[in-house]
């Protein structure tokens, strides 16, 4: 019998039983659509994560002298300064993007009529960039505002808003604190939300660190950033930059220096963890597939025993019979299979059409893993119910009622 003529009669066997096939295949189309909705839903969020993480800063490493419960006037020599941050600069050079420090402070502003504590942070013109500050209005701090002492101030998102109701309105707008007016020259948010975790909050003040210093009665800056050139050499960097700050203070200060890396090893595995863990969930419902196929296949060379004996008394060969029925569970499997795939797809892929700016990240390999174990489940559960049909005896099959 030809391979065609046996596809024929595979598919006039199923669609004689519609219902019993369409759900067989149910099995093997959820399985596909769950695997590859995993795979989807592990590489999406891991890259949310990631870059999530990433947003804080680039290749960030953060250092700042630990004074624990000590009284500033006994350390404050201790204290990471602004000629540190120079030094940082000019020891590491090409092999760092940027070095920056800030120092912060408390201060009253009038809001509504009434005085509020709102965080003072002084920075300098690299800032913005390092802390992957957005604008969004006006412009960031330069450095003729730090050289100069320029009085000009950026406002957090909220803060414009509170005190001026848009970010464009409060642009040229002045501002009064600690007995002076600055010039809100923009307004900024982080690119990615720390929710109170990093030095800016919802309703922070930048201004040059230059004027700032003469607010503080120490110089200390709190925290140091600086942003490697590349990620390879965060660790060498951020050993680098300890080795500098101790080597400009007395021995024995208490200093941390550390960066992202760890917290991002720790997204990476935990993500990892997640796609094994949900793999294995959709390779059972796979397996729970196979074993569906096989059962059915075994009632179906059951219930088609007599129809086998009358093809071999009109001389179809034992691998004829073994190729039909092999067949028959392979288009199911593959049937389901295919249709798994494009529903696993669609859901992904519909996405973008109710949530904006969500990038979904689908794996090909995904799908051709999908699709080609869906054909060997298919193969595989189908030898066993296809060998019984073709070892059956003509003459013992032709009785059969």
């Amino acid at each position: 019998m030809r391979f065609g003529e046996a596809l024929r009669f595979s598919f006039s066997a199923l669609l004689s039983n519609k219902v019993r096939s369409a759900l067989t295949a149910l099995g093997l189309l959820i399985g596909n659509a769950s695997v590859i909705l995993v795979v989807t839903i592990s590489l999406t969020s891991r890259d949310y994560i990631l870059e999530q993480i990433s947003g804080v800063g680039s290749n960030l490493i953060t250092a700042y002298f630990d004074a624990g419960n000590r009284e500033a006037t006994t350390v404050a020599a201790d204290f990471v300064n602004l000629s540190d941050v120079a030094a940082v600069k000019e020891a590491l050079g090409a092999r760092i993007r940027a070095a920056t420090g800030i120092m912060s402070r408390f201060s009253s502003i009038v809001i509504d009529g009434r005085p509020r504590d709102v965080k003072v942070i002084g920075c300098d013109a690299e800032y913005a960039r390092v802390r992957n500050l957005i604008m969004l209005a006006g412009r960031p701090l330069d450095d003729t505002d730090v050289s100069s002492r320029q009085h000009v101030a950026l406002l957090t998102e909220h803060m414009a808003r509170l005190l001026y109701g848009s970010q464009s309105a409060s642009v040229g707008r002045q501002i009064r604190f600690e007995g002076l007016q600055f010039t809100i020259v923009g307004t900024f948010k982080e690119k990615t939300d720390t929710f109170g975790l990093s030095e800016l909050t919802r309703e922070s003040v930048l201004i040059p660190i230059t004027v700032l210093r003469y607010f503080v009665p120490y110089e200390r800056v709190d925290p140091l950033y600086v942003q490697a050139r590349s990620l390879q050499d965060v660790d060498a960097v951020t050993r680098q930059v300890r080795a500098i700050i101790e080597s400009r203070h007395r021995p024995g200060a208490n200093y941390y220096v550390g960066n992202l890396t760890g917290i991002l090893d720790a997204a990476r595995n935990i993500s990892l963890v997640l796609s094994i863990v949900l793999v294995l969930i959709a390779a059972i419902a796979l397996l729970i597939s196979g074993i569906g196929i096989m059962n059915i296949m075994l009632v179906t060379v059951t219930e088609r025993t007599r129809e086998i004996g009358v093809r071999m008394s009109v001389g179809a060969r034992r691998r004829d019979i073994l190729t039909q029925f092999l067949l028959e569970a392979v288009l199911i499997s593959v049937g389901g299979g295919l249709l798994g795939v494009l529903a696993g797809l669609a859901v992904p892929l519909s996405i973008p059409l109710f949530v904006d700016s969500f990038d979904i990240q689908l794996s090909k390999a995904s799908i051709g893993v999908a699709f080609g174990v869906s054909f060997a489940v298919g193969l595989i559960f189908g030898i066993l119910p296809a060998n019984r049909a073709s070892k059956l005896n003509p003459t013992e099959a032709l009785r059969y009622e």
